[in-house]
């Protein structure tokens, strides 16, 4: 763009009556010059952008072939080769579908998005790279990443590696579904919800969600940026912790990493003996309405499994957990539609980086393409928007005042225990719904197993999901939630618990017909 017309009458006119200026047509003839007068600003601020502004890199890339892409889980497919050494040296990565590598298409699993390509690499690609790693592409994601299943994405849904007539978990739906079934060695997730831990609990891996702030979110599509996560998902703990010492660190970009990180060697904390830490056993995280008792026996039987490995463990109840999800909701809802929709993904306000030809991209194409969204998504925007009209933006602004009284309920039970555990998930993935599946369906499936996982999106506690054995054949997940910043003795739990039981199961060979 090289001018900006100047608004008419009529643009005027309903400018004044969304602010309820009260401006008589007369008053607004008077204001049209003044109004034209200020649009030099813009006109001169994409002038210098655009001269500061580098291409895309050109890069190879390729739809996937359908016969090397059965679990429908890769959106592109790449071989951007990092450097020769490293720690990940010789080792494949996914990177989900809502983090820009540069000169690849990015979708984010939604129509509203098809199309576009970044200029720049996300920090977590960059250092991926940096590290020796190959990109070996795109996993497909849930629409706008808003899903706990794996049925709302776009090109179409990503089926689970233990039994494909079921869903993943979402939405780094293909992020878990590729690192399951040993197509790449790691994948990038994000989690806003529990989207890394979620599917990793389904697919039966390591998701490990950081302390919020740990990992740079710069480059990757935001929903809420007070709940945006990245973080790796992996099958071993320890590729986890190697993989987060390259992703960790403040980048200078992010407006979410509010304190300077001090490098950690998360690997070499897994050498550290866990014998003697304490474990509490989150009551309310077990026995909920959608509990499958078989999920919850298999994650008292994981606990059993750290009690015999020296950890000491006891039962706690933190009433707070039941009521959290109230909390994430009004975030999730009412600051998604703000932010992700009526902000076109960046919102602003905030210092840090944007992505102005995203931002533009994807404005144009959700006002041409919103009924291509997925149901989630609308209802999102629908009751987001709707309580953010009725109360001005008091609901947000309620929950926001109670996180840390949330976080501090959590807070004052991790004086007297180490990490607390609890089950990932309520239950074992459940089938991918038909296409004409009713909305309450709909939604059971894509949003009913959140209970867990979201409120330490909102309290940015670290959470790390592992595999607690199988139940009826299916995966299932041990979460294990510590102090902020103290990732280390999250994943020492889990490595201690993952060596204990002799390594994490793999999926059978991919199965076609129902269980």
């Amino acid at each position: 763009m090289t001018s900006l017309p100047a608004p008419d009458s009529a643009r005027l006119a309903a400018l004044n009556e969304h602010f309820r200026f009260g401006l008589s047509a007369a008053d607004l003839d008077e204001f049209a010059p003044a109004v034209e007068a200020t649009l030099t600003a813009p006109i001169a601020v994409e002038q210098l952008y655009r001269r500061a502004a580098s291409p895309a890199p050109e890069r190879s890339w390729a739809p996937p072939a359908p016969e090397h892409n059965r679990l429908g889980a890769w959106y592109v497919t790449t071989s951007i080769d990092g450097s020769s050494g490293g720690p990940l040296a010789g080792r494949t990565v996914a990177v989900k579908d809502n983090v820009a590598v540069a000169g690849v298409p990015m979708m984010n699993g939604s129509r509203t998005v098809d199309g576009f390509i970044p200029r720049q690499d996300a920090t977590v690609v960059r250092r991926l790279l940096d590290a020796g790693a190959t990109i070996a592409g795109k996993s497909v994601c849930e629409d706008l990443c808003f899903s706990g299943g794996s049925f709302t994405s776009q090109p179409g849904p990503v089926r689970n590696p233990w039994d494909t007539t079921r869903n993943s978990g979402g939405s780094s739906s293909g992020s878990g579904a590729l690192v399951a079934s040993g197509e790449v060695d790691l994948a990038v997730g994000g989690d806003q919800g529990g989207s890394i831990r979620i599917p990793a609990a389904f697919c039966g891996i390591v998701g490990h969600k950081p302390t919020h702030g740990l990992v740079p979110y710069t480059g990757a599509f935001p929903i809420e940026r007070t709940i945006d996560h990245l973080g790796p998902m992996t099958r071993t703990v320890a590729h986890a912790a190697t993989m987060l010492s390259v992703l960790a660190g403040t980048d200078g970009a992010d407006p979410r990493q509010s304190r300077q990180v001090e490098p950690v060697d998360y690997l070499a904390a897994l050498t550290e003996p866990a014998s003697g830490l304490r474990v509490g056993v989150v009551t309310e995280g077990f026995g909920t309405a959608v509990s499958d008792s078989e999920v919850d026996a298999a994650v008292h039987a994981a606990v059993d499994v750290l009690r015999s490995a020296g950890l000491t463990a006891e039962q706690v109840s933190i009433p707070w957990h039941l009521d959290a999800m109230h909390v994430w909701n009004v975030i999730a809802t009412e600051g998604a539609a703000y932010q992700m929709l009526d902000g076109n993904a960046y919102g602003m306000n905030t210092d840090g980086f944007y992505d102005p030809e995203l931002i533009a991209h994807f404005a144009a194409q959700r006002l041409e393409r919103g009924h291509e969204l997925s149901e989630t998504v609308k209802l999102v925007g629908l009751s987001g928007r709707y309580t953010f009209e009725v109360g001005g933006g008091k609901y947000y602004a309620m929950a926001r005042q109670l996180v840390p009284e949330l976080r501090a309920a959590y807070d004052a039970t991790l004086t007297d225990y180490d990490v607390l555990v609890m089950p990932t998930v309520p239950y074992t993935a459940k089938k991918i719904p038909p296409a004409d599946v009713a909305l309450g369906d709909y939604l059971d499936v894509a949003l009913s197993m959140v209970g867990n996982t979201a409120p330490f999106d909102v309290t940015g506690h670290p959470a790390c999901s592992v595999p607690a054995g199988l139940v009826d054949g299916l995966p299932t997940g041990l979460m294990i939630v510590g102090n902020t910043f103290d990732d280390a003795t999250v994943l020492r739990v889990a490595h201690t618990y993952e060596q204990a039981v002799g390594g994490f199961p793999t999926p059978p060979a991919l199965m076609s017909s129902a269980r």
